[in-house]
């Protein structure tokens, strides 16, 4: 395999609104001929993205390209629509123009909870410890029972993926069977970061660890991997913001799960085949294209595969938000 040098490299930023939930996306568009970023702007991906959210592209000097993103429905970001937050997202530090958030807010600890919450934290922990171990489906359903939010969010989530039985379902018992346990852990651990009462954060971390996680599978696909180690990449990327979630150290966390070394080693110490696409994704995060592009050089990883998965991570990504809302999500 070897790596295309021809295509521009692209990436999806998730945006939040003022109020911290995640509604768009932002392009970021790296140097490379003009004809195959203009191929990318008027892909099927692209045109379905922009219409279910609101998708913008930076300001360009370059008539022609501007022309084919906004053929795609994609918009220029207007001045001053746009600003970032790392460290906290409180609208008084927001200028009164600005729509649209961007940055790492979502990354910042918890705040420290108290009462239900913590409960409700210490349920969730509890699960991942769990499903992690590959326990038995009474003890999954146990922990279940004693947290709604999970149970409901869950079932609701296993209801809309629409498996044709033609019957609702109604337990965990039914979810097991129908799902089978490796898309049940996905879910279950996707419903981890699902939107929770108090904590502005959760909606956008759950945006932010579904794309990785989809994004390392479909990039371990392109390294020429394994189905069990593509399974393993998913697991990285969930597994890689569970220590911002809980305001923990990710070591703490990760202490009492049963995970393989190749997970482990890339968690803690970005090492081997998925500690390299961690860091790959990590890297196009914070908008170094430059530097992606190295990385995907060395991984043999052409451009154009990768710029797929992130817009396949990204159409993945929406769904699992769509199917996070509900009316009861505390």
């Amino acid at each position: 395999m070897t790596s295309s040098t021809s295509a521009a490299l692209l990436f999806l930023h998730v945006l939040a609104e003022r109020n911290g939930k995640p509604s768009g996306l932002l392009i970021e568009v790296g140097a490379g001929q003009l004809a195959s970023v203009m191929v990318q702007a008027e892909g099927e991906p692209l045109r379905g993205m922009a219409g279910s959210l609101a998708c913008f592209y930076r300001p360009l000097v370059d008539a022609q390209l501007a022309a084919a993103w906004q053929q795609a429905g994609w918009r220029e970001m207007p001045a001053g629509a746009l600003c970032r937050a790392d460290d906290r997202l409180a609208s008084d530090f927001q200028p009164p123009a600005a729509q649209w958030v961007e940055g790492n807010w979502c990354m910042a600890p918890p705040a420290k909870p108290t009462g239900a919450q913590a409960a409700s934290r210490a349920h969730a922990l509890q699960m991942v410890q769990l499903v992690a171990a590959d326990a038995d489906t009474h003890e999954i359903e146990a922990l279940l029972r004693r947290d709604p939010t999970l149970s409901y969010n869950l079932l609701r989530l296993v209801n809309s993926l629409g498996m044709g039985t033609g019957r609702r379902i109604t337990s965990f018992s039914q979810a097991l069977l129908i799902l089978g346990r490796q898309q049940l852990r996905r879910w279950l651990n996707l419903m981890l970061f699902a939107a929770r009462q108090n904590d502005e954060r959760s909606a956008m971390l759950l945006a932010r660890v579904a794309m990785r996680s989809r994004a390392l599978e479909l990039l371990a696909k392109s390294r020429g991997l394994d189905k069990n180690t593509q399974e393993q990449g998913f697991m990285t990327g969930m597994f890689s913001l569970l220590g911002v979630l809980f305001g923990m150290p990710l070591t703490d966390v990760l202490a009492p799960l049963a995970l393989g070394e190749a997970v482990h080693v890339a968690l803690l110490r970005r090492e081997g085949e998925l500690g390299a696409l961690l860091m790959l994704f990590e890297t196009a995060e914070r908008g170094d294209l430059d530097g992606v592009a190295a990385q995907l050089e060395a991984l043999q990883i052409p451009h154009e595969e990768f710029n797929q998965a992130i817009v396949d991570a990204a159409s993945w990504m929406q769904g699992a938000l769509r199917e996070s809302q509900g009316p009861s999500n505390g």
